[in-house]
C-alpha cells in the first residue's frame, strides 16, 4: 500500500497544505520510465551497443548466459541416470509426462550431434500446452540415437575458439559504469521441459556464478529463455530470483508482453509494464512511435528487449538503427526516466509499499519515510514533493546530516520542492536557511 499522511500545525492565514508530502511516481518526476534490456549477451551488444548507450548517458541491463562466458566455474550439465540407461528405456518405454521432463533435459547431452535442436522444439511444445506434440519430439530424438542415425559429438573441448566473447574482466568494468548484468540462464535451454534438478541447477549456478564474479547487487534480475510464462519455470524462479523480466505478479501492474497488442493506455492500473522487442526488420519510425506513446501518458514503464546487434546475434538490428532510437530518446530525457530493470523494479516496489508522515517542529518541516520491505536490496532513493510556505526563499533539505539537492516549482496546492530520499533513514529535515 501507498500511504502519506501530514501532521502540522499551520500558522494563521499559512496554506493548509504546508508539509504535505507526496511521492512521485517516477524518478525526478518524470513522466515514464524505460529499460533497454539485451539478452544472450552476444559480442556487438559490448562493442556497438554499449558505447553508444553512454555516448547518450543510458544504463542497461545485459541479461547474459553464463556458461557461454569464458572462465566460468558453472558449466551446462545433465544432473540424473547415467543416459545410456535412459536411452535403453526408451526402446520400451514410451515417452509420457511422467518422464518428459527427465529425458527432455537429458537429451542434448547424449553425445551425440544436433539433438539441442529436439530439446528446444519440445520445450516450445509444453511452453505452448501441447505435452502430447512434446512428448513425440521427444520419442523421435531417441529414436533416432537408437538406430544409430546421429554422428557423435566430435567438440574438442574449445567452445570459444573462432568466437569473440565479452569476458568477466570486461563485465566487471562495464558493472563499475551502472550497467545491470543479471541473469539469462547458465545455457539458454528451455527450462519448461526441464526437471527440478536441471532446472534449478540452470537458475541456482547462473545466480551463483553472478554472485561470485560481480556480488549481490547484480543478482536481483532474472530472464528465463524464450520468454516463457510457463507456470512451473515461473514458480521456480520467482523463489530464487526478486524480479523477473517473464512476468511480475503485482496488483498496482498490468504487464503487457513483446506479442501484446493491446493498447497500454487501455488499463486503469498505476503502473504498465509495455515490452516492445525489436527485430532486425522493426522500422524506425514504428520504434519512436513507442517513445510517442510513452509520452502520451503518465504510467508507462517501456521495457525493449534486444538481441543481436549489428550482424551478431540473433535478429541482429543494425548499429545505425540503434543509435538513432537512442538519440530520440535522448531529445526526450526530460520527460523520460532511463534506467535498468533492476532500478524501475526497485523504485515502484517501494513506492507502492512506503509511507510518509510528515511533521512540523518550529520552523522545519520533518518528512519521514520508509517501508517495510527487506532494506537489502530496497535501498533506491525516491523522489518526494512537499509543500512549503509560500514565504521561504532560501531553503535547505537534508537527511542524516547530508544536504539534499532540490528543484522549486508552484501549483494549485501552493509552492512546493522536489528531492530524492532514501526509504527508512533519518528524517528529511526542510527549513528556511538559518532555521535548521
Amino acid at each position: 500500500m501507498l500511504f502519506f499522511l501530514a501532521i502540522q500545525a499551520c500558522s494563521p492565514g499559512e496554506n493548509v497544505n504546508v508539509g504535505k508530502t507526496e511521492i512521485l511516481k517516477w524518478k525526478n518526476g518524470k513522466r515514464a520510465a524505460v529499460s533497454l534490456t539485451f539478452d544472450d549477451g552476444s559480442i556487438n551488444q559490448f562493442r556497438v551497443s554499449l558505447p553508444h548507450m553512454e555516448e547518450m548517458g543510458f544504463r542497461g541491463t545485459f541479461f547474459i548466459n553464463t556458461g557461454l562466458i569464458p572462465g566460468s566455474e558453472f558449466q551446462a550439465r545433465f544432473i540424473g541416470r547415467p543416459v545410456e540407461e535412459i536411452i535403453r528405456e526408451t526402446d520400451t518405454v514410451p515417452t509420457t509426462p511422467d518422464n518428459l521432463f527427465e529425458r527432455g533435459s537429458a537429451v542434448g547431452f547424449l553425445g551425440y550431434e544436433g539433438l539441442m535442436e529436439y530439446h528446444t522444439r519440445a520445450g516450445a511444445a509444453v511452453d505452448a500446452g501441447d505435452m502430447e506434440k512434446a512428448c513425440q519430439i521427444i520419442d523421435e530424438a531417441y529414436k533416432k540415437v537408437r538406430n544409430g542415425r546421429v554422428e557423435i559429438n566430435q567438440t574438442d573441448g574449445d567452445r570459444y575458439s573462432g568466437v569473440d566473447r565479452i569476458t568477466w574482466n570486461e563485465i566487471r568494468e562495464y558493472a563499475s559504469r551502472g550497467h545491470e548484468f543479471a541473469s539469462h540462464t547458465i545455457s539458454h535451454p528451455r527450462l519448461a521441459i526441464l526437471d527440478e534438478a536441471n532446472m534449478l541447477w540452470e537458475l541456482e549456478m547462473c545466480r551463483e556464478e553472478i554472485l561470485n564474479q560481480l556480488g549481490p547487487e547484480h543478482t536481483f534480475s532474472c530472464e528465463c529463455p524464450y520468454g516463457t510464462e510457463n507456470e512451473r519455470v515461473m514458480e521456480y524462479a520467482h523463489e530464487i530470483y526478486p524480479a523477473l523480466r517473464n512476468r511480475m505478479p503485482e496488483t498496482y501492474l498490468a504487464e503487457l508482453n513483446r506479442s501484446s497488442r493491446v493498447n497500454p493506455g487501455a488499463t486503469a492500473k498505476d503502473y504498465v509494464q509495455w515490452q516492445r522487442g525489436p527485430l532486425s526488420d522493426t522500422p524506425l519510425e514504428l520504434m519512436e512511435s513507442w517513445i510517442d506513446t510513452c509520452l502520451s501518458h503518465d504510467d508507462i514503464w517501456l521495457v525493449l528487449v534486444f538481441h543481436g546487434v549489428d550482424g551478431v546475434g540473433w535478429e541482429a538490428i543494425p548499429g545505425d538503427t540503434l543509435r538513432s532510437f537512442f538519440r530520440t530518446i535522448h531529445s526526450n530525457e526530460e520527460e523520460l526516466w532511463v534506467a535498468t530493470f533492476r532500478d524501475v523494479t526497485r523504485y515502484m516496489r517501494e513506492r507502492m509499499n512506503s509511507r510518509v508522515e510528515t511533521s512540523r517542529e518550529n520552523d522545519r518541516i520533518l518528512v519521514d519515510l520508509g517501508h517495510r520491505l527487506d532494506p537489502d536490496p530496497y535501498n533506491h532513493p525516491l523522489s518526494l514533493k512537499t509543500i512549503i510556505p509560500g514565504h521561504w526563499e532560501n531553503i535547505h533539505v537534508s537527511q542524516g546530516g547530508l544536504s539534499l539537492e532540490y528543484e522549486t516549482g508552484s501549483g494549485p496546492s501552493g509552492k512546493f520542492i522536489t528531492y530524492l530520499a532514501r526509504p527508512n533513514r533519518e528524517p528529511v529535515i526542510i527549513s528556511p536557511t538559518g532555521n535548521r
